[in-house]
């Protein structure tokens, strides 16, 4: 018999109200965090537009000179618009941040999955060659790296998305081992089922919260990582705008009263703390606890 079609239409309205009232449920800070997150994007989308001047252009004659009617933020130690270069900064490096990011994510996840899966000697081979990488601070590989391979900005994403992976492989791991002891696994190998569509179809549905919450926290780590990179002079180079070497060049102005540094790292602690919050709900939503309570 089969059933009146009338009967499963309004089923589909619940579902779309869920999908609504997610955002409405979400603490005002979480809800804030998303509008700063929108911000920077649609600024880094449009920067071309929104920007007054280029990003490497000189437009004054006066190094450093004070905010004014037409350059809002003043002028770096070029002579270059400080707003266009914030600008085009966020951009740049959300940009790069992100491209890291996804590799670090595609390759940490797939490697640490597949060793949850298979076990035996592969996990063991894997296990240990992380371990020996991530021994050594991050920071100061890539800056190892980074002086032997050049600054490059395809050398500066490779170089940390194949470090940053690492810290992805043992999260993903950890929570795929936690479902491959379930019943459902072994029924499904059982079956004859081959190792992707286990992933695919058992494995990912049930860790997904968890990695899209690390992807976020993943974000965060290679964009301060980028900044600090350009800060120390190894990260994004000039005449490409980067948040991290403004801070930099702006640095010496400090002892002068001048605040200039202020304005990428208050870029850079905003972006952060949003990405972090949005984050937090995300995980408290996932795990269950606030509908518990």
């Amino acid at each position: 018999m089969h059933a009146d079609p009338r009967d499963i239409a309004p089923s589909a309205g619940p579902v779309r109200r869920s999908k609504r009232s997610l955002l409405a449920t979400a603490p005002l800070s979480a809800r804030i965090a998303m509008l700063i997150i929108l911000a920077y994007l649609l600024v880094a989308i449009f920067a071309p537009l929104l920007a007054p001047f280029g990003e490497a252009e000189v437009v004054s004659q006066m190094p450093y000179a004070p905010p004014d009617a037409q350059f809002l933020l003043g002028t770096d130690q070029l002579g270059r618009d400080q707003l266009s270069r914030l600008i085009y900064g966020a951009r740049n490096s959300m940009g790069i941040a992100l491209a890291t990011t996804l590799i670090s994510f595609t390759l940490g996840s797939l490697l640490g999955i597949t060793a949850a899966v298979l076990g035996g000697w592969v996990d063991q081979v894997l296990s240990r060659f992380v371990d020996v990488i991530m021994a050594i601070p991050q920071l100061i590989f890539a800056l190892i790296l980074l002086s032997i391979a050049g600054s490059s900005i395809p050398n500066l994403i490779i170089i940390i998305a194949l470090l940053d992976s690492t810290r992805v492989f043992r999260v993903s791991r950890a929570v795929a081992m936690n479902v491959v002891a379930m019943e459902f696994i072994e029924a499904a190998r059982l079956r004859g089922e081959g190792l992707a569509w286990i992933i695919r179809r058992e494995i990912l549905p049930n860790i997904m919260p968890t990695l899209i919450a690390e992807f976020g926290l993943r974000f965060c780590f290679a964009f301060l990582t980028i900044s600090a990179l350009s800060f120390l002079g190894l990260g994004i180079q000039p005449p490409t705008a980067d948040w991290g070497s403004m801070v930099r060049e702006a640095s010496s102005l400090i002892a002068y009263g001048n605040l200039t540094l202020f304005i990428p790292a208050i870029a850079i602690a905003v972006l952060t703390i949003s990405v972090n919050l949005v984050v937090d709900w995300f995980l408290d939503r996932a795990s269950g606890l606030r509908n518990a309570n």
